[in-house]
């Protein structure tokens, strides 16, 4: 091997190397600022449950109580950033695959794919309400939900869009509770490099807030069918509405108690994942 092979190839491999970090950043980044989300939705949620939430339990109220906070503008832009890094990081699995040996798979390319549209688009709107905070960055989530359940209704045969749409999000939220039963998640995390008390705090997390994140896409995906047989658009809810209804349930609001903790499991999950997971 020549002088000048030797040369290209140590370039290419620093280039690598670069890539590499740089999208690991990203992937930490986003993995902490969906973390502060999930936090402080779950904060609230609590808030609601023992009668003293004043903001909406979702994504847009989470913001709203960061925009009150000394530096909230700069935490703002910071959660923005990171979560487009987690973009970022999903739309480079689309590419050139995820991690582990079934990471190539066309499967797993779409999923990466579909989270990284889900992502990009929470990062839009994260940074939409850094931008202008007294906009709302689109609206709650339930006006969400009802606006966009309005819409598919209206197409051809968009009450089988919107049922089937909402049927897939229950079986996505039972994927979600299961693999989180099954400790899926430590496949991918660096489990040597924890201790046995770590590794245990880790699996309460994310058991925890798996569950708690999987009943909650559940419920919403039932309201979206229930929504979508009764052809009445304002039967879909988004997460304030959703969380809300687990307190209308016989369990009155300690359900609400015991899946708003979860999501405050799951953010502190997302901050383990930010630490240990393997990009």
């Amino acid at each position: 091997m020549n002088t000048q092979t030797m040369a290209r190839n140590g370039r290419g491999k620093a280039q690598r190397a670069a890539n590499g970090s740089v999208t690991e950043g990203a992937a930490r980044a986003g993995f902490t600022a969906r973390g502060v989300i999930y936090l402080l939705v779950g904060v609230l949620a609590l808030q609601i449950a023992f009668g003293e939430g004043k903001r909406e339990a979702d994504r847009s109220g989470a913001l709203a109580e960061i925009a009150d906070k000394p530096f909230g503008a700069v935490l703002l832009w910071a959660l923005g950033i990171g979560l487009a890094g987690m973009a970022l990081w999903r739309l480079s699995q689309v590419f050139f695959g995820a991690d582990g040996p079934e990471g190539r798979k066309p499967q797993k390319r779409l999923l990466a794919g579909l989270r990284f549209v889900f992502y990009a688009f929470v990062a839009y709107s994260v940074l939409s309400f850094a931008a202008s905070p007294s906009k709302g960055g689109g609206g709650s989530s339930d006006e969400q939900s009802r606006d966009v359940t309005a819409r598919a209704m209206e197409m051809p045969a968009g009450q089988w869009l919107v049922g089937a749409a909402g049927v897939g999000v229950v079986v996505a939220g039972i994927w979600i509770g299961v693999q989180a039963v099954r400790r899926k998640y430590q496949e991918k995390l660096k489990l040597a490099a924890m201790s046995s008390r770590t590794r245990r705090l880790v699996d309460v997390t994310g058991v925890g807030g798996g569950v708690a994140r999987g009943a909650v896409f559940a419920a919403a995906g039932v309201f979206a069918v229930r929504a979508a047989i009764d052809y009445e658009p304002d039967k879909a809810k988004g997460m304030d509405d959703t969380l809300r209804s687990f307190a209308d349930t016989p369990l009155g609001p300690w359900l609400l108690v015991c899946v708003a903790a979860g999501l405050v499991l799951f953010g502190l999950f997302s901050f383990a994942m930010a630490r240990w997971r393997r990009v």
